[in-house]
C-alpha cells in the first residue's frame, strides 16, 4: 500500500492510477489523516453483497401442458375446468 499526501496525489494522479491498475492500493492523506483509498476494481467487486440486496431470479415453472400461470387463471375464470 502506498500512502501519499493530497498534494502529491494531485501532482501525480496519473501515476497513482497506474499503480492501482497494477493491483496496488493508494491511501490519500489530508493534513496527515487518511481521507480516501484507491483500490483496484477487482478487489472492490470482491466485496460480498448481502443476500437481501442480490437480484432475484424469477421462478420459471414449466408445466407439462405448456400453459402459463396467466393462462390457467383465465381458464379458471371462464369456467374451463
Amino acid at each position: 500500500m502506498h500512502t501519499i499526501p493530497l498534494s502529491e496525489f494531485r501532482a501525480n494522479a496519473s501515476a497513482m492510477l497506474d499503480l492501482v491498475e497494477q493491483g496496488e492500493t493508494v491511501r490519500i492523506l489530508r493534513h496527515g489523516k487518511p481521507v480516501a483509498e484507491l483500490v483496484p476494481l477487482k478487489a472492490a467487486l470482491a466485496v460480498k453483497v448481502p443476500s437481501w440486496k442480490r437480484a432475484i431470479e424469477p421462478l420459471h415453472i414449466v408445466r407439462p401442458d405448456g400453459k402459463t400461470g396467466a393462462q390457467l387463471i383465465i381458464e379458471e375464470r371462464e369456467g374451463g375446468w
